[in-house]
């Protein structure tokens, strides 16, 4: 990602101080924390500094040498023992090695995937984030439902058993009352359980434990995706989607790998350059022998410089170079077809994540109507029981549908807020820059769901933003 927006993010935490975790402030925290993030920016490194070694087989290679020999030679007409001293510096350069090429290129394009798969994991991050941090809002607010339903069949159930001590009701609505209760205290318990797992889901990714996040203000816009074309979002996948990317750059890899295979046939060059000393010592003790060559030198010091051409011409190296480029050439066509899978559910994904949100937004203005209802519904019902119209059964199931009906509200708004930004990963396009324009709607003091359900007459259409 690019460092610029990682500084927004920063810049904007230090210029807007929080009491309750926000969403930016989170994602801030899962940056230095996340063990995920930290292993992928750890592989882009690592292949970086490996373009280096794979560099370096193309560059001199400069060495120093020594040697230190004992010669006993006896034979007819000779009888020579005396040692020798060589050393100095030798350079090699290669001047054709086809192999050592292709590998280099292969090293710069598997930096580019790895930076591709950086990228995605960035763009993972920041939704992983997102989804752990609404997924505690969203468990947070079953649980005040789930209370609220609690409280509110428990005073029915009082009221049950007050009407049927003094002879208005049967025993039987008692029970339904008594049922209906102990179902929500289950319900209740669970909701908790699920609270406490959110919180660790969301500490996993930041390392540390929160009581209080910042909600959604109840004018958070659901905005339509822009274009509002699946295609052209489809079109911008394949574009800019970091998985096509990746999987783009590990087809060329194999390619570039196949071909280093086949250089395996080609021949090799070197230039080779030498410059040292070679010291005899024991010759002169030996003044009868022949000797040939530099054994011809008196005991003493010599020194020579060697410039010299090496051609390696591959002949037959018992099939393994055919195999290697058969192996390699099958290693080409996984890639090749890993790559069509992937564009293929990119594809699948995008368009269905269009789809999805446009749905979110939908269900959310047809919910924010629902919660109106079901509260006319709940109204009408408790006075049609208290005149003896209506029995406990019904105005329980009342009670339920409201308290759903606001969880259902706050749970589509969640979904929108998470599938939004799934459309834009998808897309390629995810960026902290979001999370600090969905922060922007998130407050301390933003109305819970349990403001929705003691002010529900003033809940507007979301899709009037």
């Amino acid at each position: 990602m690019n460092k610029r927006i990682l500084s927004a993010v920063i810049a904007a935490l230090s210029a807007h101080p929080v009491l309750a975790m926000d969403l930016v402030e989170t994602y801030e925290k899962a940056l230095s924390y996340d063990s995920g993030i930290a292993s992928a920016r750890a592989t882009f490194e690592a292949q970086q500094a490996n373009i280096d070694v794979s560099r370096s087989s193309l560059l001199p290679q400069i060495g120093a040498f020594g040697d230190a020999s004992h010669i006993d030679s006896d034979g007819p007409g000779q009888n020579v023992s005396y040692k020798s001293y060589q050393y100095g510096v030798q350079l090699t350069q290669p001047l054709f090695r086809a192999d050592a090429w292709f590998n280099f290129q292969t090293s710069q394009i598997q930096s580019e995937a790895a930076r591709a798969d950086y990228n995605l994991a960035q763009q993972q991050l920041i939704l992983d984030v997102a989804q752990a941090y609404f997924n505690v809002l969203r468990a947070s607010d079953t649980l005040t439902t789930a209370r609220a339903t609690e409280s509110a069949i428990q005073r029915q159930y009082e009221q049950a058993r007050e009407r049927y001590d003094v002879g208005l009701i049967a025993i039987t609505e008692v029970y339904e009352a008594r049922a209906s209760y102990d179902d929500s205290k289950s319900q209740r318990i669970a909701a908790e359980s699920d609270l406490d797992i959110a919180r660790e889901q969301l500490a996993r990714l930041t390392g540390e434990y929160t009581e209080s996040l910042d909600n959604l203000e109840r004018e958070f816009p659901l905005m339509r995706p822009e274009p509002m074309n699946p295609d052209a979002w489809e079109e911008i996948a394949i574009g800019q989607n970091w998985q096509i990317q990746s999987a783009l750059f590990q087809l060329g890899a194999s390619e570039s790998t196949l071909k280093s295979a086949k250089a395996g046939h080609y021949p090799t060059l070197d230039l080779n350059a030498s410059y040292g000393d070679t010291k005899i010592d024991g010759l002169s003790d030996n003044p009868g022998a022949i000797v040939t060559g530099s054994q011809r030198a008196t005991d003493g010091t010599t020194t020579e410089g060697v410039i010299s051409l090496s051609l390696n011409i591959p002949l037959y190296s018992g099939g393994g170079t055919q195999a290697g480029v058969r192996q390699q050439r099958s290693l080409v066509d996984v890639a090749e077809q890993s790559l069509l899978t992937v564009r293929r559910d990119v594809r699948v994904t995008t368009r269905s994540l269009f789809r999805t949100v446009n749905t979110n937004i939908e269900s959310a203005s047809a919910l924010a109507q629902t919660i109106i209802s079901r509260r006319s519904a709940l109204d009408a019902t408790r006075a049609g029981y208290e005149v003896g119209t209506r029995n406990i059964v019904e105005v329980l199931d009342a009670e339920r549908n409201y308290y759903v009906a606001l969880r259902d509200f706050a749970n589509a708004r969640y979904d929108y807020v998470i599938n939004a930004l799934s459309l834009k990963q998808a897309a390629g396009t995810l960026s902290p820059q979001d999370l600090i324009d969905l922060n922007i709607w998130l407050s301390e003091t933003a109305p819970g769901i349990e403001a929705l359900a003691n002010e529900q007459e003033t809940i507007e259409d979301p899709m009037a933003n």
